[in-house]
């Protein structure tokens, strides 16, 4: 019989409050059911929400913590790089949100699509992606995923079904509509997880999008990642209504606790069973970024240091993670420090691999841009030297 232990995140540490304990196979420990309550409650819009029960396992709480804590690593690398200009352009980072993208892979598959804006590393990661791809493409390199030439805001996965990171806001909602099209059209029973921020919220495209696809039924999750500033504004400042799950109207929402992995997850997998059978949705993820909106923004002239230190200590979507594996006695504290060491390594030797990796050829400046045979010329800054002539 499968085991049941409950905890509500709302009260971690709380070892006392395990009920039960036991094993469906007494030599696989690692997939003992667990289910645990999520931290807060779902809100829903026109339509019930599902319940706060989530079931999980061992395996998939310690998988839970080295993603995260993985995502987490590369972040804090990728702001040293910037800082050395080893990654040049923009930068948007992610550390804080992890929860949404490891949430979301675990309720669905790598046959599903995802389309997301520029702050998009980690969710380049989550959808299978690897380390050296992505310090590769951020520092330019060949060995990147975009080739070096998308640098931070386009990154890109076709094998998994990730179309990539957006520089212009907003402007992948209607593409992520038109793949959710093609999902229906071809009748592939899979959906389109179409992801913006609060700032990309107002846009008139969205509503346009969402109109058509609510008019056509299609299978897609627009997926509002609200860290509540764009750029340096707060969402209050930009939104009469900052209710984002309730701005489809028509279109059923959810309001999501973005910093609890196991809401996300339950989140998404209900919303996945519901646009299959009836059409669009909004999932208004309550996440938070540790970073400003991009390198270039230190990020605490517009909100307090005790405020992203306050959602650090009580909401990090990480500690979270470790609070209940250490409150199931899963693993000890010294094992998850162990993981956290290998992580380091890992995007250490990463970026180390990243840095031998040449630059693209000049010639590659024009690849899928002109057509072959055009006797393009590709000059230096001050087109005295001739750099490449495609072919």
């Amino acid at each position: 019989m499968a085991a049941l232990r409950r905890l509500s995140l709302s009260s971690i540490p709380p070892l006392r409050r395990i009920v039960s304990r036991s094993f469906s196979s007494a030599s696989n420990d690692d997939q003992t059911l667990l289910t645990i309550e999520t931290s807060v409650p779902f809100t829903g819009h026109n339509i019930d929400p599902p319940s706060r029960s989530v079931e999980t396992t061992p395996k998939e709480l310690l998988t839970f913590f080295h993603d995260m804590s993985l995502m987490r690593r590369m972040e804090i690398a990728a702001d040293s790089l910037y800082k050395a200009k080893l990654i040049r352009g923009f930068c948007h980072l992610y550390d804080g949100q992890e929860a949404v993208s490891i949430g979301m892979e675990a309720a669905i598959t790598k046959r599903d699509a995802i389309i997301t804006a520029y702050r998009d590393h980690c969710i380049f990661l989550g959808r299978g992606g690897t380390l050296l791809e992505a310090f590769a493409e951020l520092m330019g390199r060949r060995a990147g995923c975009s080739k070096g030439k998308g640098g931070s805001m386009h990154f890109y996965r076709k094998e998994t079904n990730f179309y990539g990171g957006h520089g212009i806001v907003g402007a992948q909602v209607p593409l992520g509509c038109g793949i959710a099209f093609g999902q229906k059209y071809c009748k592939d029973e899979t959906v389109t997880f179409t992801m913006y921020g609060d700032g990309a919220a107002n846009q008139g495209q969205l509503f346009e999008a969402l109109n058509m696809s609510a008019l056509w039924d299609l299978p897609v999750i627009l997926v509002c990642e609200n860290n509540h500033y764009g750029m340096g504004t707060a969402e209050w400042r930009a939104a009469k209504s900052p209710a984002y799950y309730k701005r489809g109207d028509y279109v059923p929402g959810l309001k999501v606790d973005g910093m609890d992995v196991l809401a996300v997850k339950q989140a998404c997998k209900f919303a996945k069973e519901h646009v299959l059978k009836n059409g669009p949705m909004i999932l208004e993820m309550d996440t938070y970024r540790y970073h400003g909106h991009s390198m270039s923004d230190p990020g605490s002239t517009y909100r307090t240091r005790d405020e992203i230190s306050g959602v650090r200590q009580e909401r990090d979507p990480i500690e979270r993670v470790r609070k209940l594996i250490l409150s199931h006695e899963l693993s000890t504290a010294s094992e998850l420090k162990d993981i956290e060491k290998e992580v380091r390594k890992e995007v250490d030797d990463a970026i180390a691999q990243a840095k031998e990796t040449p630059m693209p050829d000049p010639s590659e400046l024009f690849t899928n841009v002109y057509v072959k045979g055009l006797g393009v010329e590709a000059f230096g800054a001050d087109r005295k030297e001739l750099k490449s002539v495609l072919p």
